[in-house]
């Protein structure tokens, strides 16, 4: 019966689901494409980085001005204004041919996901706390489908196609998207009514045990998706190889997202952090040290079930912590403090990697998300057993 009921609470939020996977595409399809930005346009590595973390950059800063608007009644408009910024983005994306114009589209696209983003997720943690575990994990699902999606979509429109073919199509999409928001139930429930709810929600202990076991797990992303497809490029992987092992990567967390916000909701979202966030540390050391790229690719296979864990659970550590009228506030911190550690990753990635090489860019990354965790199991005692209360009788940010 638990099952049959998480089954049914995941399908009612299936139209939502989607809006994320679909806004998730057009992440990955700049991932998958940065090796050909350097070969086209002459780009280099700490260009590409650039170009990788400015729109993190950009979800930081819409995720920390904005989501409290969730809070306050403005779902609708944070989710369509959102989907009109992405629009835009891809059609800079297919209109560039500079290093600055992509950034400047990337960081449209930044700004537009990071606007939607919470607003969904307060609308998932409002109408189903009792399954707010795996809720957050099929949303997780379908933003990692969108992200395998990405990829073999843009390599096969680049490919058959040209360079701007991705980007156009994806524009599409969105604006197919965003017509069917239109028609969407975007109400969610206890709308928050106090000044402030983002630096009250700071004080919080747990709060901030899952945002350092966040910034481990946003570290190995932001150096993910800006060094990637270079280390394959190096190691003579074609474009379409490239696309793949990131599918490949991406394919595993989409069953398993689900499954592990369930668990962590069961056993404590910080005590599998710390399991899962252990096994994603001794992958990256792999990625610095070992040379054959199929043994790099099977590696991130086993990388990608450990965060199909880690995901769901860090979203729920800050839902578990925070009061249900503060639900998107908590989120936005959460996402913001993510995209912004996985924008200085990417950024510091390029560079790294173009002057040191990956041993000490991967190595490096690894002490960076150990020193995180250990913070986060320190200062997270409350997150180590399962959620024994719905979000909406949370203690108050402040204790």
């Amino acid at each position: 019966m638990a099952v049959n009921t998480t089954l049914g609470s995941a399908r009612q939020f299936l139209p939502y689901f989607v809006v994320t996977g679909a806004l998730s595409m057009g992440y990955g399809s700049v991932f998958t494409l940065l090796a050909e930005f350097r070969e086209k346009f002459g780009f280099s590595e700490t260009e590409l980085g650039f170009i990788a973390g400015v729109g993190f950059f950009a979800g930081f800063m819409a995720q920390v001005g904005l989501s409290w608007l969730a809070d306050r009644g403005h779902v609708r408009s944070l989710i369509h204004i959102g989907m009109i910024v992405a629009i835009v983005s891809m059609l800079g994306m297919a209109a560039a041919d500079q290093a600055w114009q992509f950034m400047a589209a990337r960081f449209f696209l930044g700004a537009g996901t990071g606007a939607v983003a919470p607003a969904i997720r307060r609308i998932l943690i409002t109408r189903d706390p009792t399954n707010m575990g795996s809720n957050l994990g099929a949303m997780g699902a379908f933003d990692v489908s969108g992200f395998v999606l990405g990829p073999v979509a843009a390599a096969a429109f680049a490919e058959l196609i040209n360079l701007r073919a991705p980007f156009l199509f994806l524009a599409a999409l969105f604006v197919v998207v965003y017509v069917w928001t239109l028609g969407l139930d975007l109400s969610s429930g206890g709308t928050a009514r106090v000044q402030g709810p983002m630096w009250q929600l700071l004080t919080s202990r747990s709060v901030w045990a899952g945002i350092l076991a966040g910034i481990a797990f946003y570290t190995t992303i932001g150096v993910f998706e800006a060094s990637w497809a270079v280390l394959l490029d190096d190691l003579g992987a074609s474009t379409l190889i490239i696309a793949l092992s990131i599918s490949l990567f991406a394919l595993p967390m989409i069953p398993l997202a689900p499954i592990g916000g369930r668990y962590a909701q069961r056993r404590g979202p910080i005590r599998v952090m710390a399991f899962t966030i252990m096994g994603a540390v001794a992958c990256m050391l792999v990625y610095g040290y070992v040379e054959f790229l199929w043994v790099l690719i099977a590696v991130s296979a086993a990388h990608a079930m450990f965060d199909a864990f880690t995901m769901p659970a860090g979203q729920l550590a800050v839902a578990m912590s925070a009061p249900t009228e503060h639900a998107a506030a908590a989120q936005g911190i959460y996402g913001a403090v993510g995209l912004i550690v996985s924008g200085l990753a990417a950024f510091a990635a390029g560079s790294v990697y173009d002057v040191w090489g990956p041993e000490a860019l991967f190595t490096g990354s690894s002490v960076i998300m150990v020193v995180a965790l250990a913070g986060a199991i320190a200062l997270g005692a409350e997150l180590m057993g399962p959620a024994s209360r719905p979000p909406s009788q949370a203690a108050p940010a402040s204790s």
